[in-house]
């Protein structure tokens, strides 16, 4: 990160006010990307969901088998999870967030799109979701992601440290059967995260999500 914020301004090392623009700089981009859980709205979301669920569908089944494959999975010390996940409907991120919370695998961060409301977004990011920043809105073709691409590095590695689940939607919109610029960006963060030495290992756990009629 201090290497992307010198690049851009040559005499930003030694200058006290350029490096308090660059701090400040961050500082936003992280804000962008997520916001503190908020423990209130999450035992909320946890006692709301299931009238809401029973509610929408008549049933949610789950594989035991394979559930019990994950469980043993998120037992094993200082690997992180990572859930590649296929993107039904808006309500998948809801779905998979309260199977891993009821199953006691913890609260994940899931990559949200792009296209949220600001007070959706707000709700969300307390929630666990994430966000890429402003900064990386272009095209995929533009590799030069300088001081955002930077943070977001740092995000990724510091989530994947600290061995919190992280779901990535690969699709966007929804059902759309091809893999989306966000879920590249991502996939990139958690490969460079590797290639780094940030984390010795990750578990990657394919996640399929089906509807007889999609919300």
């Amino acid at each position: 990160v201090q290497d992307a914020a010198s690049g851009r301004d040559p005499g930003s090392r030694g200058d006290d006010g350029s490096r308090q623009h660059w701090k400040e700089e961050i500082v936003r981009i992280v804000g962008e990307i997520q916001a503190p859980l908020s423990p209130l709205l999450l035992r909320l979301c946890h006692w709301l969901l299931p009238k809401l669920l029973s509610r929408l569908f008549l049933g949610v089944q789950l594989h035991r088998g394979q559930l019990e494959m994950v469980l043993q999975a998120a037992r094993t010390p200082e690997v992180p999870l990572v859930f590649l996940c296929s993107h039904q409907s808006q309500l998948d991120g809801l779905l998979l967030s309260f199977v891993l919370l009821s199953q006691g695998i913890g609260v994940p961060r899931v990559t949200v799109g792009a296209r949220t409301s600001p007070r959706l977004r707000s709700l969300l990011q307390h929630l666990g979701g994430i966000f890429l920043p402003s900064g990386m809105a272009q095209a995929w073709s533009d590799r030069d992601e300088g001081l955002p691409g930077a943070v977001l590095d740092a995000y990724v590695q510091e989530v994947l440290r600290s061995c919190q689940p992280l779901v990535l939607f690969l699709e966007e919109p929804p059902a759309s059967l091809q893999l989306a610029d966000p879920a590249r960006r991502w996939l990139l963060r958690v490969l460079r995260a590797l290639r780094d030495g940030a984390v010795p290992d990750v578990l990657i756990v394919p996640v399929g999500i089906a509807y007889d009629v999609a919300p």
